[in-house]
């Protein structure tokens, strides 16, 4: 079975977000997360976090990028508990059965998600539009002409993606940080 996990290339994530995801952790879309929030209202880290955000199932984190990977049953059970653990403790859900079927739901369309190669990237742009929450997630891979990369190197990602740009300072000094 295949599902997301949180990958990060640069520390970016821990200072886009109040708290990031760790890398390695099973993530899913999160989008749960803002579903009482008035998305417009969003400001700094949290708007950060609804616009570009999957949710990691221990930390309860935030990852830009996330990393498709096989896990076997065992992590999926143990991402189900991890998940229905924080939606009680942190969401106040009723019950931790009611939980537990709602974090399955969350996994399975983190798993349908996972059509691509292992180790493809995949990257989300959240946006709020007719009262609705409406994702658009991107699969980021190199080119088929890349041929063999440097540990580090930059790399046009070739998507159909809306053009948008973050002033990454600017964030950071309206957060305060």
């Amino acid at each position: 079975m295949r599902l997301l996990r949180a990958i990060r290339l640069d520390p970016s994530d821990t200072f886009i977000f109040e708290r990031a995801a760790e890398p390695g952790e099973l993530t899913v879309s999160g989008s749960f997360m803002f579903w009482d929030d008035d998305a417009q209202a969003l400001q700094g880290k949290a708007r950060a976090a609804f616009r570009s955000g999957f949710l990691g199932v221990q930390s309860f984190g935030w990852s830009t990028l996330v990393q498709i990977v096989e896990v076997n049953e065992s992590d999926r059970a143990a991402a189900i508990e991890a998940l229905a653990t924080q939606l009680v403790a942190r969401l106040g859900a009723p019950t931790i059965e009611e939980a537990r079927r709602a974090a399955e739901e969350e996994l399975a369309f983190a798993s349908s998600l996972c059509s691509h190669a292992l180790n493809t990237l995949i990257a989300v742009h959240r946006t709020h539009r007719d009262g609705q929450i409406h994702e658009a997630f991107r699969s980021l891979r190199p080119r088929s002409d890349a041929g063999q990369m440097p540990v580090f190197s930059f790399l046009e990602a070739v998507d159909d993606a809306p053009a948008e740009s973050i002033d990454l300072a600017a964030l950071g000094r309206r957060d305060g940080t």
